[in-house]
């Protein structure tokens, strides 16, 4: 396990508001349940409609019979640059990944940029030219982007804005309406990199073998298992609030119980020591290059096959199973360890760490 060479002081908030307020907080932006509550309480109640609803990765839209998936993301991760890839790289990858768990062949992306008054051209110029390289690898263009700038701080140096496009060419529904009981959960590789990547750089922690982010686009190995014809229930990519976030609101979604087996959830030792040392869960810790898959027992091994064949899915392995749940426990998501002993993992209140996307 790689030892940490500096004595670390961690400046850490508190993970959960104390008091209700009628302000928004940090953890509205977690993924968690204050997100969910500004969802459903405050967005929803004005902006409701069919597409909006079903509250998915992207909106699934029939235009002139051609199906197609359209979404928006926005980042703002504190430092713009990080090992494995900066704020320009994540734009672009993020939504790209957005479409891909709709089943969507990525097409088309605009590009929003909201730039701070003094921000070094030099870095701006690296900046777009990782959209440029992000795009070309993704098989995307950026066909329409905006520019504003804004006074010197009141920005925290840039903030980039995606939203993408991408094509339906099949005949599946990958949604979580389609999870039955007996699916197999596949994960796509090893957990909590890009934030504790990012909490690393932020608090000056020190590892004498350098901890990359995972951010990359998955098009590719999503696209290419849609492509052998493998019936795919439902994917989604595990960015804030991690795997354990992701898997709740499946779990909720489809009404079913997810059982997980936690000695096939692949952690490296960078991430755990981070995560023993400040006492976070890499089960809820952002990813950006990893998302799962939920699917008939019967394509398991054909998944996991396909999967081996992209570098970016190597570590794929199938981590747990969807069962009937019991009277009151819909939604339940519970992870077993080696010696038998199972905890229900929850949604969290706060946010763990803000400004990672």
């Amino acid at each position: 396990m790689s030892k940490l060479e500096s004595t670390v002081t961690f400046t850490g908030q508190c993970p959960a508001p104390i008091n209700a307020t009628d302000r928004v907080q940090l953890a509205h932006g977690g993924g968690g349940k204050l997100t969910q509550q500004l969802i459903e309480g405050l967005f929803l109640p004005h902006l409701s409609n069919s597409a909006l609803d079903q509250q998915s990765d992207g909106a699934i839209l029939d235009i002139g019979g051609q199906k197609l998936v359209f979404s928006t993301d926005s980042y703002v991760v504190n430092p713009l640059f990080f090992p494995g890839g900066d704020i320009g790289s994540l734009s672009v990858s993020g939504t790209v990944n957005d479409l891909a768990m709709m089943g969507a062949t990525p097409k088309y992306l605009s590009l929003g940029l909201i730039i701070e008054e003094g921000f070094p051209l030099p870095d701006l110029d690296t900046i777009v030219a990782s959209i440029a390289l992000e795009a070309k690898k993704a098989g995307v263009q950026v066909v329409t982007g905006d520019t504003k700038v804004v006074d010197k701080g009141h920005g925290d140096g840039l903030y980039i804005n995606t939203a993408g496009i991408g094509l339906i060419e099949h005949d599946q529904t990958i949604t979580p309406a389609q999870i039955a009981p007996g699916d197999k959960i596949i994960l796509s590789g090893d957990i909590g990199r890009h934030g504790m990547c990012i909490l690393s750089q932020r608090e000056g922690l020190d590892f004498s073998s350098e901890l990359a982010s995972d951010v990359a686009s998955v098009h590719e190995p999503v696209l290419g298992l849609i492509a052998t014809g493998i019936t795919l229930h439902c994917m989604r990519d595990l960015t804030r609030g991690g795997l354990a976030t992701s898997l709740l609101e499946l779990a909720e979604a489809s009404a079913l119980s997810f059982a997980l087996n936690s000695d096939d959830i692949s952690v490296s030792n960078d991430v755990r020591a981070i995560g023993e040392l400040l006492g976070i869960d890499p089960l809820y810790v952002a990813n950006e290059g990893r998302f799962v898959i939920i699917a008939p027992p019967e394509q398991e091994q054909s998944i996991l096959n396909i999967l081996t064949r992209y570098d970016v899915t190597q570590g794929a392995l199938t981590i747990g199973e969807v069962g009937v749940p019991k009277p009151g426990e819909e939604g339940l998501v519970s992870v077993t360890n080696a010696y038998g002993v199972s905890r229900a993992l929850s949604m969290l209140t706060g946010e763990q760490l803000p400004r990672i996307c």
